[in-house]
């Protein structure tokens, strides 16, 4: 697998997403996948706030999120099926705003692969908008499948056999995220100015429809729920 990241000029707020892939991308080639960050896909949906003010930020978090519980450094939210700091709401190489998240990212994903896939005459395509998170009891962040289109975004092995015949009950491999880490790994964090990337030779499977759900877990299912709830007890 590579993964080849793309430096470009700074994008504009409420600028044409499409025409700036264009400038920046020549070619894209047959079961490539392009890695675009949830940034620019939310400043080409105007998804801003000028009024940077911590009662403005905790509303909008509030507003933006399914759960939200305060903690010592952040909010911690449950949004689109997702745990994240904030809401994933950042003023990070914002320019002095709140950028929000894509109002649904997996929207954004299809509308986009279909475009691309007239200009560049491509039939198998993947598109994954991307963001940063971090893993519980982890210094670092990693890179999130914010939404995907074009791949199965999931590789099950229940109830194929193992190296010596013993079947698998739960093993799953999350293909969008590892993908989304992947991209993020090379296209950085900080003055990079890489908010593209292309992936190609990837070991995936591409499709036509997805399922916007398949990486979700209900809560209450949740391996990790009993151990935050037990440290949370004993506090």
């Amino acid at each position: 697998m590579k993964v080849q990241p793309l430096k470009t000029r700074i994008f504009k707020e409420n600028e044409n997403l499409v025409d700036f892939i264009r400038a920046h991308i020549k070619k894209i080639p047959e079961k490539s996948v392009l890695v675009v960050t949830s940034k620019i896909v939310a400043l080409a949906e105007g998804r801003t706030v000028s009024d940077t003010s911590a009662s403005t930020k905790e509303k909008l978090i509030r507003n933006e999120s399914d759960f939200a519980l305060q903690t010592k450094y952040v909010l911690l939210t449950i949004k689109d099926g997702m745990v994240m700091a904030n809401a994933g709401i950042d003023d990070s190489n914002a320019k002095g705003k709140l950028i929000l998240l894509p109002k649904d990212s997996f929207q954004s994903a299809a509308v986009l692969r279909k475009q691309l896939q007239k200009i560049y005459k491509v039939k198998k395509l993947g598109v994954l908008i991307t963001d940063s998170r971090l893993f519980p009891l982890r210094a670092g962040v990693v890179g999130v499948a914010m939404g995907y289109a074009g791949f199965k975004g999931i590789k099950s092995y229940k109830g194929t056999p193992d190296l010596f015949g013993r079947k698998f009950v739960f093993s799953q491999t999350d293909i969008a995220d590892s993908l989304a880490t992947s991209a993020v790994l090379t296209m950085g964090e900080g003055r990079e100015c890489q908010p593209l990337a292309l992936i190609t030779q990837a070991p995936i499977v591409f499709t036509e429809k997805i399922n916007k759900r398949e990486l979700i877990i209900d809560p209450k299912e949740d391996v990790y729920a009993p151990l935050f709830g037990s440290l949370h007890k004993k506090k």
